[in-house]
């Protein structure tokens, strides 16, 4: 019995595809330590040695513990191998990426990490695409969300000193942050390492394979929820200095991250993609800081408020345009 067991696993190794096979190795490796530098390791390591314990870092994050991976029932999806796996009562997966036949990361997703899995979906492209049409016709015809969107401007317009500050001091650190890559290229590749490896791990990374329309609706989704909502208008609403605050940290982390330095040529047809993500997050920004002189000024809190969410919905547009913009970028020009 024994050994028919064994010709069995043989048989069915022999069976598993090349992409199959090595991420399984990876995975091998990866449990028992083999790929992840630890911690500890990254804080005692030389300034030299710093940027390239980063990278493996990022690639290959220590596994949590009590993680428990189902190896027998692996699932290719284009160039990512995903595992079955869990810790304790929460269920997740286990992704290994390949490129050339060979792991260059391997991560843990919980399960509800990352946008929903139905936005990956051509339906849900095409839902976006109405979605955009339809906001664009709104905005052309008298209605209250051309009425909002009008007022919004002239927000801007009434605080050009504040909407201007903003700018400057937002889109300063970010090319702070750029041009600082260029002294230490190593540590900014190191960086830019990290937050990729938090993407994929998300699931963001096989965004692209859905086609352009999804591409665009999961960008869209994601960067309103985490980006403009979570971490811009929920700050934003303890008068506005939590989220000058953090993204402030943020620009300087974006520019340290996506510096000319560091993407060469491609910066500029990532170019517009930045300055209309960015202007989003500097928008609701204004937002908070608006809210915060009305209420310093005795002018009150519900009229600031109301700054905040016109700048909110004008930010929310701009998203909406990255978006579009991003899609294209990486579905024809990349």
């Amino acid at each position: 019995m024994r050994v028919l067991f064994a010709l069995l696993l043989l048989w069915g190794s022999a069976l598993a595809s090349p992409e199959v096979q090595a991420a399984q190795e990876a995975l091998e490796a990866w449990l028992r330590g083999a790929l992840s530098p630890t911690l500890e390791d990254l804080l005692r390591a030389s300034p030299e040695e710093a940027p390239e314990f980063l990278r493996r870092y990022a690639q290959f994050p220590p596994p949590p513990p009590g993680l428990e991976v189902n190896r027998k029932e692996p699932r290719l999806e284009g160039n990512r191998v995903y595992f079955p796996a869990a810790r304790g009562e929460e269920v997740g997966e286990v992704g290994v990426v390949l490129e050339g036949g060979r792991a260059v990361r391997v991560f843990y997703r919980p399960e509800g990490a990352g946008p929903p899995a139905y936005l990956f979906t051509p339906g849900a492209g095409l839902g976006f695409l109405l979605l955009s049409l339809l906001w664009a016709y709104l905005l052309l015809t008298p209605n209250p969300f051309r009425a909002r969107f009008l007022e919004a401007l002239a927000l801007l317009k009434e605080r050009r000193g504040l909407y201007l500050f903003t700018n400057a001091l937002l889109y300063g650190l970010f090319a702070l942050g750029a041009l600082l890559a260029y002294a230490l290229p190593g540590l900014a590749g190191g960086v830019q390492a990290l937050l990729g490896g938090a993407l994929e791990a998300l699931g963001l990374g096989r965004a692209a394979e859905a086609g352009v329309f999804a591409l665009a609706g999961v960008i869209f989704s994601w960067n309103f929820t985490q980006g403009l909502f979570l971490t811009g208008l929920l700050p934003a609403l303890l008068l506005g200095w939590p989220v000058l605050l953090l993204n402030a940290l943020r620009y300087l982390v974006f520019g340290f991250a996506l510096s000319p330095a560091l993407l060469g040529g491609v910066f500029l047809l990532h170019l517009p993609t930045l300055l209309l993500e960015l202007q989003a997050y500097i928008l609701v920004t204004f937002g908070g800081l608006s809210l915060l002189l009305r209420v310093v000024r005795g002018e009150g809190y519900r009229r600031g408020l109301k700054d905040l969410l016109l700048s909110f919905y004008l930010g929310a547009f701009f998203l909406l345009l990255a978006a579009w913009y991003e899609a294209f970028e990486v579905g024809f020009l990349l």
